[in-house]
C-alpha cells in the first residue's frame, strides 16, 4: 500500500495475523466507482468534492466556529486505544459488562484543551458529534456547500432509504474503532489526517464472532485483533481483510453488514464526516440464492424472536444448539456464500 500524500507511511500501520488487500482507488468519473456500489463492494472515491468546504476543519477552526454547545466525547478505559461502541440500554440489563469507553459530555474548547494537554497516562479521548443546527454559522455555510448533488445522485441511483445522519468524528491519533458492522449505507468522507480502514465482507460473518444481538456490544467483533485467542474463536484463522488509508479529500463506501475496523494514524487530530443512509426498499421479488448481507439479515432477526419468545437471553445458545446438533450436519458448504 503506498501513501496517498506522502504524510503517512507504512510503519505506522499495526500489524495483524491475517492477509489483507488494497480497496479500488477510483477517481469519481470512472464508471468502475458505481459499479462497486451497486454490487455493495467498498471502494475509495477520489475527486468527489462531497465535503471540499470541510477541508479546513482543523481544530483552530472547529473551535472558533463550531459553537459552545455541549457535544458528545468518548474517553477509552485507562490509557487503551480502542473504542468499541456499546448500547447502554443493553448494558444497563448487563451487570457483568464493563465498557472500552465512556461517554463524557464536554464543550468544544475543553475538548481541544484536553486533546491537546493529554500525557500518555491520560485517557484517549474521541469525539463523534451529529452535525445539526446547533453547530455555528459558518460550519452551517461549510455544510450546505458539501457536494449534495453528487451524493443524493448516489442515494438516487443506489435506491438507498433517507439520510438519516451526519457524524463528525474527531479522533486522537492511534485510536483505533475496532471491527464492527452497521445497519446503514455509509460514506465516509475524511477531511483531516489520514485513516487506515480494514473491511471484511458480510460472508465472514462466521469469522469474526460478534456479540449476540442481546449484548451491549452487539455488531462488534468478540476478538481482539492485537491478541486473537485462537482457542475461543478457531475461525479467525479463516479471516481475510481488504484495506486502505484515507486522507483529506477521499470518500471511501462502507456497505451495510461489512465489517470495518477503523484506525487513526499518527501525525495530530484526524477529522471526518459520515452520511449514513437507510438500506433500500424491500424488492416485491426476492433472489436466489441470498446474499451474505440478506443472510445476516435473517441470522439477527432470529436471534430477536428468540429473545422476545423465551425473555431470557441465556436461554438462546442452548435452544439453538439443541435444535442443530444431531440434526444437521455441520460445515457442509459455506452457508454465507451467495453461490
Amino acid at each position: 500500500m503506498t501513501s496517498t500524500g506522502g504524510e503517512w507511511d507504512a510503519s505506522q500501520l499495526r500489524e495483524y495475523p491475517f492477509p489483507l488487500e488494497n480497496i479500488p482507488r477510483l477517481d469519481v468519473n470512472d464508471p468502475e466507482v458505481g459499479r462497486c456500489i451497486a454490487q455493495t463492494q467498498p471502494v475509495v472515491i477520489t475527486g468527489s468534492k462531497l465535503a471540499e468546504p470541510a477541508l479546513k476543519w482543523n481544530l483552530d477552526y472547529l473551535q472558533e466556529h463550531l459553537g459552545q454547545c455541549m457535544f458528545n466525547v468518548f474517553a477509552a478505559k485507562g490509557t487503551g486505544h480502542k473504542f468499541m461502541y456499546y448500547d447502554p440500554k443493553k448494558a444497563a440489563n448487563c451487570k457483568d459488562f464493563e465498557p472500552q469507553m465512556h461517554a463524557v459530555d464536554m464543550t468544544f474548547p475543553e475538548f481541544v484543551h484536553r486533546f491537546r494537554t493529554s500525557k500518555p497516562e491520560d485517557s484517549r479521548l474521541y469525539l463523534q458529534q451529529a452535525l445539526n443546527d446547533t453547530v455555528g454559522t459558518a460550519i452551517v455555510d461549510d455544510f450546505v456547500n458539501f457536494n449534495w448533488s453528487w451524493v443524493t445522485a448516489q442515494q438516487r441511483t443506489h435506491d438507498w432509504g433517507p439520510l438519516t445522519s451526519n457524524l463528525l468524528l474527531i479522533s486522537m491519533e492511534g485510536n483505533v474503532t475496532p471491527a464492527h458492522y452497521d445497519e446503514q449505507e455509509n460514506l465516509f468522507a475524511q477531511v483531516q489526517g489520514y485513516k487506515r480502514v480494514i473491511m471484511f465482507p458480510p460472508s465472514q460473518f462466521g469469522c469474526l464472532y460478534p456479540f449476540p444481538v442481546n449484548h451491549p456490544c452487539d455488531r462488534q467483533s468478540q476478538v481482539d485483533f492485537d491478541n486473537p485467542d485462537y482457542e475461543k474463536f478457531p475461525k479467525f484463522r479463516n479471516a481475510k481483510g481488504l484495506q486502505a488509508v484515507v486522507g483529506p479529500g477521499d470518500v471511501i463506501y462502507i456497505p451495510m453488514y461489512w465489517w470495518h475496523h477503523i484506525e487513526s494514524l499518527l501525525g495530530g487530530e484526524t477529522v471526518s464526516v459520515t452520511f449514513w443512509y437507510k438500506t433500500s426498499r424491500i424488492p416485491q421479488t426476492i433472489t436466489y440464492p441470498l446474499s451474505p448481507q440478506q443472510k445476516v439479515c435473517i441470522m439477527r432477526n432470529i436471534e430477536k424472536m428468540l429473545g422476545e419468545a423465551l425473555k431470557d437471553p441465556a436461554e438462546i445458545g442452548s435452544l439453538l444448539h439443541t435444535l442443530v446438533q444431531g440434526r444437521y450436519p455441520a460445515d457442509t458448504r459455506d452457508f454465507m456464500s451467495p453461490t
